[in-house]
């Protein structure tokens, strides 16, 4: 919206400064900040009043592995990630273009997650189904949604279908019409890395918001025609809009953080979870960042593979590799606190943000 009053900046100079997509960034990310932590008490005790609480699913053998760990989270208020994909939608809404196509795709594919995700908390909370919605079922609509948006992707935006190669000047790797079916595996697999990640508190949110911010710093530089071409990047027109995006989820990351530090008074829930895996997915996408994706989200990727591993080598050895996964809670049995465990992974996540940056110039 504040966008548009530049168009006016003729008439009245100092609206220029709406025009400025470093300007209206950093606005986002306090905009989202600031209603997360104002609305933020509100809206806890709403989700207690509708008795909104935490109940962990106990199954596969878990009630001997993190039993006690689990009952002491029981009634915390959840679905939190109401406020945070509220919030983003609203800064979205007030600081960027809202005639970028890629804002608009952005927009649509973080509210079709959390609205799966909100199904998904809802079945859970209200006894519906005790497990929530069916794996598959999520996957089915996860699957729809990324069908879409890449079809469009391929059909009007006109998109490269090649993967730019780190390291590598002047690398890609033209995937043709399979560059849809990787668009799909991108969004279904960050989404559900993030909320396999979203265990502990403070930890799927603090490293979103490493992700998110990194993705800020390469959306931005995607953008600029003089930066892409200094730093030998494909250039993608518009695509410097998604910088106020990233910076709105760093805003609501820090916000929901305030809560949700240990010990957490809300949990995202999968309406937040989803939401902000597939919507860190396909903003990579947009920037044509997808293979940096998996090392700036180093640890949602390890997450999933040690899930991906658990299964497998129990399927096909009966034996398991970890205590228990995700790997956080193979790490909580080996008497980790759950502070310790937060922290090493911000740690871990902040290295590969950093290595990710330094990719830019390493070609």
């Amino acid at each position: 919206m504040f966008y548009f009053l530049s168009q006016f900046r003729f008439e009245f100079f100092p609206l220029n400064i709406f025009k400025y997509i470093t300007f209206r960034a950093g606005m986002a990310a306090v905009t989202t900040f600031l209603i997360a932590v104002v609305i933020g008490p509100w809206f806890i005790r709403k989700l207690k009043e509708w008795n909104f609480g935490e109940k962990p699913v106990l199954g596969g053998g878990r009630e001997a592995i993190l039993g006690e760990e689990l009952k002491v989270k029981h009634g915390t208020p959840t679905m939190g990630g109401l406020l945070i994909i509220g919030s983003i939608v609203v800064s979205v809404l007030l600081w960027s273009d809202l005639s970028n196509p890629y804002i608009l795709l952005t927009l649509f594919t973080m509210i079709w997650l959390a609205v799966v995700g909100f199904a998904d908390d809802y079945m859970k909370i209200t006894g519906i189904c005790k497990n929530g919605m069916s794996s598959r079922t999520k996957i089915l609509w996860q699957l729809l949604l990324a069908g879409l948006v890449s079809f469009y992707l391929y059909a009007y935006l006109d998109i490269s279908t090649a993967l730019d190669v780190p390291f590598i000047k002047h690398a890609a790797i033209n995937l043709g019409a399979f560059y849809m079916l990787f668009v799909m595996l991108i969004v279904v697999g960050t989404s559900n890395a993030v909320n396999l990640t979203d265990g502990l508190d403070g930890l799927a949110i603090g490293c979103t918001l490493l992700v998110a911010l990194t993705l800020a710093i390469l959306c931005y530089v995607t953008g600029h025609i003089n930066f892409s071409k200094y730093l030998l990047i494909p250039y993608i027109p518009g695509a410097g809009e998604l910088t106020i995006f990233c910076t709105a989820i760093v805003g609501a990351s820090l916000g929901f953080l305030w809560f949700n530090a240990h010990p957490a008074t809300v949990f995202m829930g999968d309406v937040g979870a989803l939401a902000l895996g597939g919507t860190l997915g396909i903003i990579a996408v947009f920037i044509k960042k997808e293979l940096l994706l998996g090392l700036v989200g180093g640890v949602f990727v390890w997450e999933a593979l040690s899930v991906i591993i658990q299964v497998a080598s129990f399927k096909l050895r009966g034996k398991r590799i970890f205590l228990c996964s995700p790997y956080h809670h193979h790490l909580q049995k080996l008497n980790w606190r759950e502070s310790k465990i937060v922290i090493r992974f911000w740690i871990v996540g902040i290295i590969l943000a950093l290595v990710t940056l330094t990719t830019l110039k390493m070609r």
